[in-house]
């Protein structure tokens, strides 16, 4: 009997360690996103993904009955999106997109600048529209009369605040933006006002004023002018009806 033999004879079954069998290259690169086609915050891993050129599946999830699985891979926040990447899972979009940066380097465009203090600006006002933008947008779209007021008023002077902002990177104020240019901060302007003209139908406002921040206007005619985001755009009149819904909805919730 030979040593394979002996040592095979002594280990029990149960005791045996079984041999991972290696992963198919499919496997190892599986990406996959779960989202809703509406939120905003599933639409900037979307495009981070393309822009970066990397196959991903989608799942899309009903949020009224979340899936099992989504609760399992976001079990803090409970929401979209969750990237799975080799059975991995990342919630937070912002979080993501550094995440798509760092493990796929060699594919372009890079999403944050390379250089440290560069990259610290983006990620100053990739966060105040995160945060201040999205919030008070967010008011907007809920509220009515005095409290809607109050909101647009708030929202009108951010805006102002990143008009200001933008000035430090499209000095000329003629934006040119590209597949091959668009970063986070670009995504996440995107993500927000990119649907301004639906936004402003739905609420029967002006949002993005070209006279008082004309930057801003430019960035997103520019943003919208991008073949990849053109094609990522979710339909028109789908979008107008979904957020005519939400609206009401939370109208409604708020007289009752």
């Amino acid at each position: 009997m030979d040593n394979e033999s002996v040592i095979t004879s002594i280990l029990k079954p149960e005791h045996q360690i079984p041999i991972p069998k290696p992963l198919k290259m499919e496997e190892e690169n599986k990406v996959t996103l779960h989202r809703t086609w509406y939120s905003p915050f599933a639409k900037r891993v979307e495009l981070a993904l393309k822009l970066k050129g990397i196959a991903f599946q989608y799942v899309e999830e009903d949020l009224q009955n979340k899936s099992p699985l989504l609760l399992n891979y976001n079990p803090v926040y409970k929401k979209v999106p969750v990237l799975v990447h080799n059975g991995k899972p990342l919630a937070e979009s912002l979080c993501i997109i550094e995440y798509i940066d760092e493990t796929w380097k060699n594919n372009s465009p890079p999403l944050l600048p390379e250089d440290p203090y560069k990259r610290a600006k983006v990620r100053f006002w990739t966060a105040f529209i995160h945060h201040q933008l999205h919030e008070t947008s967010f008011a907007v779209m809920t509220t009515c009369g005095e409290a809607q007021e109050k909101a647009i008023k708030e929202l009108s002077e951010k805006l102002q605040v990143l008009e200001e902002g933008m000035k430090e990177f499209f000095p000329d104020g003629s934006p040119k933006i590209s597949n091959d240019s668009m970063g986070i901060l670009e995504i996440t302007i995107c993500s927000l006002f990119g649907a301004f003209e639906i936004q402003e139908q739905v609420l029967g406002i002006k949002i993005i004023d070209p006279e008082k921040t004309p930057l801003i206007f430019s960035l997103l005619t520019a943003i919208n002018q991008v073949p990849l985001v053109k094609e990522s755009a979710p339909p028109f009149d789908k979008t107008v009806a979904t957020l005519k819904a939400f609206r009401e909805r939370n109208l409604s919730s708020i007289k009752s």
